[in-house]
Parts: C-alpha cells; structure tokens; sequence
C-alpha cells in the first residue's frame, strides 16, 4: 500500500472549504488555529503547499493578533495562547511572511522556575515550554529566553522509567516526552538526558501489530508515529523499532475513497491525524515526501533556510 497523497490534498482541501458552514466548524473553533498548521504543513510534506490561498491564510492569522499581549489566539477574538501563538508563528513561517510578532507574550509567561504558562490564566505544561522554546527560535530570539532555567524545569519533569510528564511528578507520556526532548535539542542540550533509557521507553511503545502508543498498556494511534519517532530521530535511535511495521499501520488507517488519516483503521480520519502520520512517513523515508525537520515539525528546506536545524536521524529514501 502507498500514501494515497491526491486523495489526503483534497481532503485537506475540502476542510478549508467547510468553512462557516456548519456546526462542527463553530464547535472547533478554539483549534482553529492549530487545524491551519496541521492542514499545511501536511500540504508542504506532500509537496502540494499552494493548495491553500496564501493571502487568505495570512489574513486569518494575522487577524487572530492579540495587541495587548504580543500572541495569537485559536480564532478572532479568542485569548491569545502559547499553543496557537506557536501554530501561528509555523504558518507566517510556512509562508514566507514570518514578521517579529509573538515574543512578547511567550517570555512574559515563563514562571520563576522555568516553566510556561500557556496564557494567562496560569496553566503549565511541558507542551508550552516547547512551544515558548520552538516560537522564540523561529523568530530568532533565542537569546531572550534564560536558558538554565528553562533546561533546568525541563529534566526535573523527567522519570525514573526514562519518559517525561506533562509536569513535575506526571506520569510518563510520549507526547510529553517529544516536547522536552525537542525543546532540550534546541537548547542545545540533549547531552544532559538519559538518552539510552529514555529510548528504551520510546521503543517499547510499539505494539505487535506494528503502530506506536503513548503509554503502556494503550492503544496505538498513528500520531505516535510522530511523537515517539521524531524524538527517536533526535537521539539518533530511529532504528530501534520496527519502521516497516509502523508504516504499514500509518497506510491501513488511511481512509481510501474520501481521503485523510484516522488514529487507526477504519476510524474516522481528521486533519491532526493526517498531518503526523504524513510527517512519521516522512521520517520513515517516503521518497515521495519532503524531509521533514523533527525539532519543529516543519519542512526541513525551511528550518536550514531559518537557521535553526538541529541534528537528526532519518531513515534513507
């Protein structure tokens, strides 16, 4: 079986065209933001980024600007966050209109112990540091952020079993662990991790039928295919899973008529799925697919042009 790639493009494209016409659109809306960047960057590993207008994407994002704090929301009018201030930054980057927007709200929530709020309401997670750490460096302001601290969080989310919380004390997770193994690589400091023991963990999420989970004894979903493959590829261990299996389970769970990617075999396919079972391909090798950077999930022409690539491992084309 192959990425049946005119079918998800269309897919994708059917969903920008959904817009304001129905009820699922409206009960979406506070992922609205991050649905953009799923849908396009999916688009750009496929090598089919024009698919989507440009001018219309840049509008609704710049008009998701929030002035009083610098951020993005999900959607007009919505609170700004650290989530769809990432997503947003990805897309102006995606499409070369990257302007100096979003720093100041991801520094003024960082917390005196180095983690991230995502707003303003006081929430903290590992994914927020990664997305304060991602967003600082696609708009070249790595210097603002102090870097001990926020490293030093980071390992302190780490557990004995090799993975990562969301917090302190939290219990292992594969998203988890991709976020503070992605972020400590831009940080420049992968050095300072149990690298073999938490590759161990990442491994053992591969079930017999070849898909990936985020926590034992769970069932495997296909966006673990990026989670635990991209932060695979950044300890240079890609090749301790089965990569055959895997890519057989992202193919059997793509929808073949209407297009697009579910969590599993014959599930209902959306545009989350799609886009981290197209960039785990892209990990795995497709030939047909573009390098895909796991630092930032992001097209790796882009983050080489941006300068901030990091190293990493993929499996040859």
């Amino acid at each position: 079986m192959s990425l049946l790639v005119d079918r998800h493009v269309q897919f994708i494209k059917r969903l920008e065209q959904k817009r304001d016409s129905s009820l699922a659109y409206h009960m979406t809306a506070h992922l609205r933001m991050n649905g953009v960047y799923w849908g396009l960057c999916a688009l750009e590993i496929m090598h089919a980024g024009d698919a989507l207008d440009r001018d219309a994407l840049i509008e609704f994002v710049l008009s998701c600007y929030d002035e009083t704090t610098g951020g993005f929301g999900s959607y007009p009018c919505h609170d700004s966050h650290m989530l769809s201030t990432l997503s947003a930054i990805q897309i102006l980057a995606l499409k070369d209109a990257l302007p100096v927007l979003g720093e100041r709200l991801v520094l003024q929530l960082q917390r005196p112990n180095g983690s991230f709020q995502g707003d303003r309401w006081g929430e903290t997670d590992t994914r927020f540091l990664y997305c304060a750490v991602s967003a600082l460096a696609h708009l070249g302001a790595l210097h603002e952020l102090d870097h001990e601290k926020t490293i030093g969080w980071v390992l302190r989310c780490a557990n004995m079993d090799g993975g990562f919380g969301l917090t302190e004390g939290a219990e292992s997770h594969a998203a988890q662990a991709f976020t503070c193994v992605a972020a400590l690589s831009i940080l420049q400091a992968l050095d300072r991790l149990d690298q073999d023991t938490l590759a161990w963990w990442l491994a053992e999420r591969q079930v017999p039928g070849g898909g990936l989970n985020g926590r034992p004894q769970k069932l495997e979903d296909v966006c673990y295919s990026w989670w635990v493959l991209a932060s695979l590829s950044l300890l240079q261990r890609l090749h301790w899973i089965d990569a055959d299996k895997l890519r057989a389970f992202i193919l059997s769970a793509q929808d073949p008529e209407g297009g697009g990617i579910a969590d599993r075999p014959d599930n209902v396919a959306d545009v989350f799925h799609t886009q981290f079972g197209v960039a785990g391909l892209a990990l795995l090798g497709d030939p047909g697919l573009a390098r895909v950077d796991p630092t930032y999930c992001m097209p790796r022409l882009l983050t080489e042009r941006l300068g901030i690539a990091r190293p990493f491992q993929e499996l040859h084309r």
